[in-house]
């Protein structure tokens, strides 16, 4: 084999994929068809989960820093600001979940982070390098690339958007539907006159929840714009003096816009890939699933196929390699019912399409009843997100499960008496001693319904794998 696994896509997706494997010393290639990396927004909005995954590969303090959290969004009517609503509620952290509130930044950003992580495992993603055609059998996959380069690898994962080659190559059914009457537009520019500590509804008195979004992008000059078209200007235009004009329309004339990054017309193509896995090729990311941008789901719906994917193509077992689409296709029906319903609301004019509930954040995310996760009674079960705590080991220094969780591995939790090959809990009041950590405050037995000789088996991707 010239490489284990060879990943054609080089966006978020694809990126968290060649991390996962990277960190595992699992040989890994990843192309993409693009001369140039991509500069702009698109997918601007991080949910918490997403950030958890984020830690654990070890880019979430440059994400951190790089970003921002959600600002209140003002609400203009005919020129004057009349109010001001938050689309996310700001939480506050908790023992169990640090990270409950999304963080904002723009995708090729975020990407930047990720190549630069991706890079300190020896790994560069290969530019205006497209695959042109694959063959599959019994002990591997052999792909032609634009370069023509011939590569043999164990594993091809399709992370190549919504227009994925490999998907169609592999003549997987594309399911879902286009609304040619529904249509956005939408794009990334300068707004002279905009308080960057906002987000900017503009509209009409006559018609509020008909108007135009703008959003800052952290760490850039930019803001994200968005509009929903109505039926008579399907075909809108996209250059600056359109976008002008339209704002200008809504009463916000004192805004200069210029330096157009990029914009589009955006129509509703919801559609879920029939199958995730073909053999010994998978799909992940757009390619198995694309989404409105209502909600913020995308992006970070594909990460965690990444982030699903990564140990289990390390490893290379049957039953692991089965589990994928079992469990990350269920997930992305269900997201994509959210973000479907949060777009209807936008057409129709609903005032709630504003807000943002826990249902977005992904920390939901269960993988109860798939074949990874026996049945199980009780709060939290096989296939639930394993929550955080705090610790103290036996001289008295902090840590929290997340850092135990944290790497390629999995982990196994015993809480308090009995003999243990993992790391044992001792509840709160204790006294450590040797490895023995001690529960920090009582929060690890509570978010665990743990009593003392009972075992919690942790996935290497932080979901509970067996409670004994």
């Amino acid at each position: 084999m010239d490489t284990r696994v060879l990943i054609a896509g080089a966006g978020p997706t694809g990126l968290t994929l060649a991390i996962e494997l990277a960190r595992r010393d699992v040989a890994v290639r990843i192309i993409d068809k693009a001369e140039t990396f991509f500069a702009g927004s698109r997918g601007d909005g991080l949910q918490p989960r997403t950030l958890e995954v984020f830690e654990d590969l070890g880019v979430l303090d440059a994400v951190l820093a790089a970003g921002a959290a959600p600002v209140p969004m003002q609400i203009h009517l005919g020129g004057e600001v009349v109010g001001e609503r938050m689309m996310f509620d700001l939480v506050e952290p908790t023992p169990d979940k640090p990270y409950p509130t999304g963080w904002f930044l723009g995708q090729s950003q975020t990407e930047g982070i990720l190549r630069d992580r991706l890079a300190e495992f020896a790994v560069h993603v290969e530019l205006d390098t497209a695959l042109t055609g694959f063959e599959q059998d019994a002990d591997g996959v052999t792909a032609r690339l634009s370069t023509g380069e011939t590569v043999r690898a164990e594993y091809l994962v399709g992370a190549d958007g919504g227009k994925s080659f490999v998907r169609k190559a592999l003549g997987i059914a594309f399911e879902g539907s286009t609304d040619e009457s529904i249509r956005m537009l939408l794009g990334d520019v300068h707004a002279e006159g905009l308080d960057r500590a906002y987000g900017h509804w503009f509209a009409t008195p006559e018609d509020p929840m008909s108007g135009m979004m703008f959003s800052p992008l952290p760490g850039t000059p930019w803001f994200q714009f968005g509009a929903p078209l109505g039926e008579g200007e399907l075909d809108a235009e996209t250059a600056l003096p359109a976008v002008q004009a339209r704002l200008d329309a809504l009463g916000g004339g004192t805004v200069e816009l210029s330096d157009l990054a990029w914009s589009t017309v955006w129509r509703p193509n919801v559609r879920l890939a029939a199958r995730f896995r073909d053999g010994r090729v998978f799909l992940a990311g757009d390619a198995a699933h694309v989404h409105p941008p209502t909600g913020g789901q995308g992006l970070n719906t594909g990460v965690q196929d990444g982030y699903n994917l990564g140990w289990k193509l390390a490893d290379g077992s049957p039953e692991l390699l089965d589990s994928y689409e079992a469990e990350r296709r269920t997930n992305a029906a269900r997201v994509l019912g959210i973000s479907t319903e949060l777009m209807q609301k936008y057409v129709d004019g609903d005032e709630d399409a504003h807000q943002r509930g826990e249902d977005f954040q992904q920390l939901d995310i269960s993988y109860r009843g798939g074949p990874l996760s026996p049945a199980g009674t009780g709060a939290l079960r096989p296939g639930d997100r394993a929550p955080d705590a705090p610790l103290a080991d036996a001289n008295g220094k902090r840590v929290r499960l997340f850092e135990l969780f944290a790497g390629p591995h999995a982990t196994e939790l015993v809480f308090g008496d009995g003999p243990t090959t993992g790391y044992r809990i001792l509840p709160a009041g204790s006294v450590a001693t040797g490895a023995d950590l001690v529960d920090d405050g009582g929060y690890a037995y509570a978010a665990y319904e743990a009593e003392d000789g009972r075992r919690v088996l942790i996935r290497p991707d932080g979901y509970v794998w067996s409670v004994a």
